[in-house]
């Protein structure tokens, strides 16, 4: 049986940040061998992970990688607050993001595969925390203009876009503090489904009941209208300025697309 050293011990914490006795055990178990204890740790941890399956995990962060025109944005969930705030654990965010960026492509949904990508690493973070982590979700742009992104709150929100007209980073960043601010749920009115305008016709509607038919069409159409400015990105108050829209501000800009995460929101 190998002598367990102190030095030997503080190896493996410094190889996987696990804990003093979780080292200790590792070698005594591996007989002093530092590869075998770091996979042992692995294992260890992913079954420990596994008996932790129901516990909630409702902390974490948002991260976005850009390079040109592509991008990737990933949530990273954790089951306290005092990981999610762990520097080490918002370095392997930004890292993953970065990782699942390169190894990827198209545009969209990836969230299956990042998780595949980053499995093991989920585990080895585990070995680290001794927290359930959860790669929650995971989506790809690929721009034919350029994509950029906005982390507000230390990635408690995230924000990612993709536009055309622009290469201006002071208006780019401006568009996704925006979309932080007054979260958006479409880019104009042209995306806004049509089952969505005829309920909320009708709820208007409801509350004009008795007035003349012709009174009621002009009324419903200006409802309509601000309405569209209470939920369209370009045709809200624009953040710096409540008196112009960004559809009016800039109209050579086109926003294709965006997407606004907050940490643990219902999907």
């Amino acid at each position: 049986m190998a002598n367990i050293t102190a030095a030997m011990v503080k190896e493996l914490r410094d190889k996987t940040d696990a804990g003093m006795m979780d080292c200790k055990k590792a070698l005594t178990e591996t007989n002093g061998d530092m590869e075998a204890a770091v996979e042992y740790l692995r294992k260890t941890g992913a079954a420990k992970a596994e008996k932790r399956a129901d516990k909630a995990t409702k902390e974490g962060k948002v991260f976005a990688a850009v390079d040109g025109n592509k991008a990737v944005m990933i949530e990273v969930l954790c089951e306290t607050d005092f990981v999610a705030g762990n520097e080490k654990f918002f370095d392997y965010v930004k890292e993953a993001a970065g990782r699942i960026l390169a190894a990827t492509s198209g545009d969209g949904d990836i969230t299956e595969k990042a998780q595949e990508l980053e499995n093991d690493n989920l585990k080895e973070l585990f070995v680290k925390f001794g927290e359930k982590m959860v790669l929650r979700r995971a989506v790809r742009f690929e721009s034919a203009g350029v994509v950029s992104s906005y982390m507000h709150g230390n990635g408690k929100i995230g924000i990612m876009i993709d536009v055309e007209g622009t290469t201006d980073p002071e208006l780019l960043k401006a568009i996704c503090m925006h979309i932080a601010a007054y979260s958006p749920m479409y880019v104009n009115s042209g995306e806004v489904p049509a089952e969505a305008i005829a309920k909320e016709k009708e709820i208007a509607a409801a509350q004009l009941a008795g007035k003349p038919a012709n009174m009621i069409e002009k009324i419903l159409a200006g409802k309509i209208n601000k309405w569209y400015t209470e939920i369209c990105l370009m045709n809200q108050p624009w953040i710096h300025d409540d008196k112009t829209c960004l559809a009016k501000l800039a109209p050579g800009v086109k926003v294709n697309k965006f997407v606004r995460w907050t940490v643990g929101q219902e999907l």
